[in-house]
């Protein structure tokens, strides 16, 4: 048999030509590492104000009005009707106004009001860049989701982790440069932290997930009980020989490749992982600082001192999730109560976090992201909740080159939609990559005939954001 067929001969040519064209693409773009390590860190379009990322995601929607957006008349026109146009589609139906049951104060010399459920992250208001006119499209909490984390609710599409990492690679090659803590595993689950057509390294791996407390969250199988060290170790020699040669036939295949990257980096971290999540080694005031002697406060806690330990460790984007199949903050009904019980739970931890990395020398590079899929409304559902706002929230950042003690664009008079300086969702991802250093119509992966990037054809960078 000629060894040399037609289809060996098209496969060759074919994958070889394609990845002669690839590689020209990604090294004009400088996305191109020159080690054969993907994770390598990368380089930037231009000067990053931030290395790394951290994204605080409050699943259900947390109220603009009752947390960082006070509305002085909601509270004066408590019960009566809502005076401008609503919506054309709604979630729910909802009725008359309903005033805020938590009072807001100023803090800090920047005066910016906080509700007095957040007394903790209020001392810390200086360090905030509140955005106040944030807008999407989808009042469902899949597709709102969606949005958030891919920049699309309609298909699937990689993640914003994702692309960060596509772009900037990762300072530690042995761990990965996205990690996703207690994800949620509801209303698109892995879809929100997958790498769709992005190569296979650039996804989240998850650690534990929102239905498990923290202290036992680890990523599955990271011990191996049955082998040694030393011969998984001669496993993977031998599958990397079995698949190199199968290269040699079939050309460039990416999903072949980032197999094998992944089963590299799942032995590398074997070592490095457990040793990241071992917090016995901090100290009790660290511990204290993240309220992990609180049994209210320590499941968070845990949370967000293991993202700062990873961030420490070199990866790129961190996302901790607060989330319970229970409450969550999608308060239809018992607002108070859901509020308060959510709100008590994340208010220290998150301070604490900002204190220890401006402490520890990282808020300046570490661009710290708040916010959930939406906000709500400011009419009643039922007695006493809020049905679903995609239309006007608030969600801050601090550090990364934010500007500090600031808020920015502001909802109608009662909250209900975005209106002055109004940021998209689009908008949002397009800051996040300029902080980053990356130009968002540059960052762009080419899939089934298109190019792709996280904004997809919209966005603009808000620069009166930085500083």
């Amino acid at each position: 048999m000629n060894p040399f067929s037609r289809r060996t001969l098209l496969q060759q040519s074919a994958g070889g030509f394609g990845g002669l064209a690839l590689s020209a693409m990604l090294a004009e773009q400088g996305l191109m590492a020159a080690a054969p390590n993907p994770l390598v860190a990368k380089k930037t379009h231009f000067a990053p104000r931030a290395k790394r990322v951290i994204f605080l995601f409050m699943k259900g929607g947390p109220s603009h009005v009752d947390t960082f957006d006070p509305k002085p008349l909601l509270q004066r026109d408590d019960g009566k009707p809502y005076p401008f146009k609503m919506p054309r589609v709604t979630f729910a139906e909802t009725g008359k106004l309903l005033k805020s049951p938590w009072k807001f104060r100023q803090y800090g010399q920047s005066g910016l009001p906080v509700s007095e459920l957040f007394p903790h992250v209020a001392q810390c208001v200086d360090e905030l860049c509140v955005v106040r006119s944030l807008h999407g499209t989808n009042p469902a909490h899949g597709g709102a989701l969606l949005k958030l984390h891919t920049g699309s609710d309609t298909q699937v599409r990689p993640s914003m982790g994702s692309w960060v990492v596509y772009g900037l690679g990762t300072e530690n090659e042995d761990l990965p440069g996205f990690i996703t803590i207690c994800p949620t595993l509801a209303h698109g689950g892995v879809n929100n932290w997958g790498a769709a057509f992005l190569p296979a390294w650039t996804q989240g791996t998850p650690i534990g997930n929102a239905s498990i407390p923290s202290s036992q969250a680890v990523v599955k199988h990271i011990r191996n009980k049955r082998l040694s060290e030393s011969m998984q170790r001669r496993q993977l020699d031998f599958l990397a020989e079995a698949n190199r040669e199968h290269l040699q036939l079939t050309g460039p295949d990416l999903m072949l490749e980032g197999r094998i990257n992944s089963f590299e980096l799942a032995f590398r971290m074997q070592g490095t992982m457990p040793e990241v999540q071992d917090i016995s080694g901090e100290t009790a005031a660290t511990q204290k600082l993240y309220g992990l002697d609180n049994p209210v406060t320590s499941n968070f806690g845990r949370q967000c001192l293991m993202a700062r330990r990873f961030l420490e460790r070199g990866v790129r984007f961190v996302q901790v999730t607060h989330s319970d199949s229970e409450v969550q903050w999608d308060q239809h009904g018992n607002l108070y109560k859901g509020h308060s019980k959510n709100a008590a739970e994340v208010d220290k931890p998150i301070a604490g976090l900002l204190k220890d990395l401006r402490s520890r020398g990282l808020l300046d590079d570490t661009l710290v992201i708040w916010g959930g899929e939406f906000g709500r409304t400011p009419t009643a559902q039922g007695k006493d909740g809020r049905d679903h706002n995609p239309y006007g929230f608030t969600m801050w950042l601090a550090g990364g080159g934010v500007r500090p003690g600031f808020a920015y664009g502001a909802t109608d008079d009662y909250g209900w939609f975005a209106q002055e300086n109004k940021v998209h969702i689009h908008d949002l991802h397009a800051s996040i990559l300029h902080l980053l250093g990356m130009d968002h119509e540059r960052l762009t992966h080419r899939y089934a005939g298109r190019d792709f990037r996280l904004t997809d054809i919209a966005g603009h960078v808000v620069k009166e954001i930085m500083a």
